[in-house]
This record gives structure tokens, C-alpha cells and sequence, in this order.
């Protein structure tokens, strides 16, 4: 290894004993030439449950980064995969695949992660076969809700990820942020109760951009009402908090979750910042390695964040999953 080389460089290095992998860094990665291929991974009932595989279009055998949308859980699809990170990963030398999953409230929270661990499972058996991926380490990122669902997969998938990066994601699904009555302006509807529950009243989805409705009307209203968990999840979540429980990220870390880098802005008035401190505490108490990138002033989705910070919050999330996934 030259004398000189420095930290980024390193990322390109091919660690002894590994893999053929041998991964460019972010910085002079070229996109290659790309093919996005659609499986069904799940069927339940008439509904296909499908992936997205964005791929070099070649012969190699490549890396895995599963990518959740975000949404809620009630809205949203698997072409709502960033456009930053799949040309950060893509340009890498990464496979990324991304799920759809059922989505709320027709189809109910344990169902929905039910989803999530037959994606995975889907991912180790078929995938090195179908599209060409080394599974023996698994990436996971998403945003938002697939922030969350990224958080989820840490304990729930099997084998475990090797790497987690959640963007403005959270580890609870009952505190007083989504199951009291929103203050904020961008959670207050027009919707009556009736022409809100009319946006979700059909068959079980898992891809809204097949629904003709205004599902994130519906999601409005919930946070509106402060009824968002008992319509993601059917319980009560004053009455039977300890039903979520198994759902949770925040009741499921142990020493074993793996490593984790979040980043979230400061003003987040969708999924508070909090969300994420809360995750960084609980990982240092069960000595979790981990990482919290914070944008002051940032919104959802770190609209309104300084440009330079946001740049580098990505060119960090993506060294943390790279080094991990050497």
C-alpha cells in the first residue's frame, strides 16, 4: 500500500483475503452503464410484491445495498429510491435493490415487517442466482418510514445487515411526536374523516403509484388526529404500548445490531431530530458502533440545510457503509 496514501483512497483498496470486489471511492467513481430489472419477491393472495434491481449492465459479481422508500407506511413505492445515493452506489460498483412492501392501513404493521424479513430472505436465496449480488454482507438505507423500516431490518432481517445507514428515520412508533395531534401546518388536511378514510378504502397495495387516491391525504389526517399508530398497527397505543414493542427500535437494540450511521436535520418538524438522538443513545448504551450526522436548521429531508454540510453528510454516509462493506 503507498506510504502516502490517504483515508479516502484506502476506501478503493481491496482488502486482503476478500473478495474480487474491489470497489472504487465516491470521488472518482464512474456510472457505468446500468439495467434496472423488476422481480415479484412475495405473493399474497392476487398481490405481487415486487423489487426494483438497479445493476451494472454487466457479468460481475457485485454488492448489495437494499433500499427502502420512505412515506409512512402508507404511501410510496420502490421508484422512490434516492437519486443521490443510487448514483453514489451505482458509480461504487453496488447492486441496489429496491422493495416495495405492503402498505397501511389496509394491510397492518405486523404484515408489513413481515414483508421486510421475506425480502431478505428473498435477497439471500434468489439473488446470486437472479442478478449476480455476493450476499454474504448486506447494506441498508432509506428514508424516513424507510428509515425506519432500514432501523428494522437490523434486528429483524436474517442473516442480520452487515451496515445500516437510516436517513431522518425513527425507532418509535408510539411517542407523543406521531400519536398526539400534530401542531405542525404541513399535517393539518382539509379533509373531512370521511373523504380521508375514502383515499385508503380499497384492496391491499404495495406500490401506491397504482392507486388513483390521495393516500398522503390520509396520512394528513392521522397526524392531524394523532392516530397514525393505531391505523398503521390496528391497537390502541395508549391502552397496549407493549403490542408495538416487537416493532420498535428502540426496544430491540442489543450488542449485536449492527453498525449504524444516521443523519438528521435539526428543524425536522415530519420526524424530529430526537428521533435520532434517542437511536444514538441507545446504540452507546449496548456499545453499538454508530454515527450521527447532524444539519442544523434542516427540515424533512434537510430542505432548508446548508448545501456543504449536505454534500458531506452523504459523502460520510457513504464512506461508513463502504469501509464496513470491504
Amino acid at each position: 500500500m503507498p506510504a502516502r496514501m490517504n483515508r479516502r483512497e484506502m476506501l478503493g483498496v481491496c482488502a486482503a483475503g476478500a473478495s474480487a470486489l474491489c470497489l472504487p471511492t465516491l470521488s472518482n467513481a464512474k456510472p457505468p452503464n446500468t439495467k434496472v430489472k423488476t422481480f415479484t419477491y412475495k405473493t399474497v393472495g392476487d398481490l405481487e410484491i415486487k423489487a426494483d434491481v438497479h445493476r451494472a449492465d454487466d457479468n460481475k459479481t457485485r454488492p448489495v445495498m437494499v433500499w427502502f422508500h420512505g412515506g409512512a407506511l402508507i404511501v410510496g413505492h420502490r421508484g422512490g429510491v434516492s437519486g443521490r445515493v443510487l448514483q453514489d452506489m451505482l458509480g461504487a460498483g453496488y447492486a441496489v435493490v429496491s422493495f416495495d412492501y405492503r402498505l397501511a392501513p389496509e394491510t397492518k404493521l405486523p404484515e408489513i415487517i413481515a414483508d421486510l424479513e421475506d425480502g431478505f430472505t428473498w435477497l439471500h436465496e434468489k439473488g446470486p442466482a437472479l442478478f449476480n449480488v455476493d450476499t454474504s454482507k448486506v447494506a441498508v438505507s432509506g428514508g424516513s418510514a424507510g428509515g425506519c423500516m432500514t432501523m428494522i431490518a437490523g434486528y429483524r432481517a436474517k442473516p442480520r445487515p452487515t451496515v445500516l445507514v437510516p436517513f431522518w428515520g425513527y425507532g418509535d412508533l408510539i411517542g407523543d411526536w406521531i400519536g398526539k395531534p400534530s401542531p405542525h401546518a404541513r399535517h393539518q388536511t382539509k379533509f373531512t374523516k370521511a373523504e380521508a378514510y375514502a383515499q385508503v378504502d380499497g384492496p391491499p397495495i404495495a406500490d401506491s403509484r397504482e392507486s388513483k387516491k390521495q393516500r398522503g391525504g390520509f396520512y394528513e389526517y392521522c397526524r392531524q388526529q394523532g392516530i397514525w399508530p393505531k391505523e398503521v398497527a390496528g391497537w390502541d397505543h395508549h391502552r397496549e404500548p407493549e403490542k408495538f414493542y416487537p416493532y420498535m427500535t428502540l426496544k430491540n437494540v442489543t450488542k449485536d445490531y449492527p453498525p449504524t450511521l444516521m443523519v438528521h436535520g435539526t428543524n425536522d418538524t415530519d420526524v424530529p431530530y430526537e428521533q435520532s438522538t434517542l437511536m444514538a443513545e441507545q446504540l452507546k448504551q449496548h456499545g453499538v458502533e454508530h454515527e450521527l450526522v447532524t444539519i442544523p436548521n434542516a427540515e424533512h429531508g434537510l430542505a432548508g440545510g446548508d448545501p456543504k454540510l449536505i454534500v458531506a453528510a452523504y459523502q460520510r454516509a457513504f464512506e461508513f457503509m463502504h469501509q464496513r462493506m470491504r
